[in-house]
């Protein structure tokens, strides 16, 4: 049964104004195309709705049966198909799935979860790791938010460009390279390790180092920047890693400055298109995208 709600909203008007001119009026419509409307709506229910008395029209006993009913569906719509003008976090209950490299995953989730749990206490959150392939789970919607360094490609994807982090070094407390400024000389000479999600003993720090004319040895991949970091801790072994998980690293780990000129990794929001109007999925964006700039929502 093919339904159309335009009828129903013409049958609230002719119910409530009891007239075909009053009715086009209402809805700004000329007297012949409520006319039909009127006419339409006989057919589909079998009925009059409105009859001629005197030089006025009345509802019939059927019409004045459902009146009520026919305003609360024509109200009931309106809402149903109006964009949502308030959010209350207090009772919202939701989940939100983030996903995130380990490294950024680290630096935000403790503080988000805790903002989260804050104000929303019946939102909860799913924080997942990024896969060593790509996936289609944040152009199929299954993820809310993405937190990448990459422009996604794919036209059911909007993005924000929430800014850059900066790339340093970490190394242990006490590390005899930390005693004097580190040259070039000194980083490479060092063993280091890096994180990769593919095991890969390269990444883009090799690539400047040898326009530089210089190499590093690399000892250790691993999938993890806690797992780095623990080798740091541990060890001789340097990284590389986002100043945003270096400022929050323990008494442990010293961070410095790099000999060599790295660029920094951009920081992108990207979630599927489905939820750019969601005032709910509007809120957990703005409170993710203050967090990754260093503030508190």
């Amino acid at each position: 049964m093919h339904l159309d709600l335009n009828l129903l909203i013409a049958l609230d008007a002719l119910l409530e104004e009891e007239s075909v001119t009053g009715a086009a009026d209402r809805l700004h419509l000329s007297a012949p195309a409520m006319s039909r409307a009127l006419g339409r709506i006989r057919r589909a229910t079998g009925d009059q709705i409105l009859v001629r008395a005197g030089r006025a029209m009345q509802p019939t006993p059927r019409a004045l049966a459902f009146r009520d009913e026919v305003r609360a569906l024509v109200l009931r719509s309106a809402a149903v198909l109006a964009p949502e003008q308030e959010l209350h976090l207090d009772t919202l209950q939701r989940t939100f799935t983030l996903r995130a490299h380990d490294a950024l995953t680290t630096a935000v989730a403790p503080v988000l979860a805790q903002q989260v749990a804050a104000v929303a206490p019946g939102v909860r959150l799913r924080f997942l790791a990024e896969t060593a392939d790509e996936t289609a789970d944040l152009s199929r919607g299954v993820i809310d938010l993405e937190i990448g360094s990459a422009m996604p490609t794919s036209p059911a994807v909007d993005h924000d460009a929430v800014g850059m982090d900066e790339l340093v070094g970490i190394a242990r407390a006490g590390h005899p390279m930390l005693a004097t400024a580190i040259d070039l000389e000194e980083f490479v000479a060092v063993p280091h390790v890096l994180v990769s999600r593919r095991g890969r003993l390269r990444d883009r720090v090799d690539d400047v180092l040898e326009a530089a004319g210089v190499s590093r040895t690399v000892v250790a991949a691993v999938a993890a920047t806690g797992a780095a970091i623990d080798i740091v801790r541990a060890t001789d072994v340097v990284a590389v890693v986002p100043k945003s998980v270096a400022v929050r690293l323990d008494a442990g780990v010293a961070r410095f400055r790099l000999p060599v000129d790295l660029p920094p990794v951009p920081i992108i929001l990207a979630w599927h298109r489905q939820f750019t109007d969601d005032i709910g999925h509007q809120w957990f964006r703005t409170l993710t995208r203050t967090l990754l700039h260093g503030g508190s929502a």
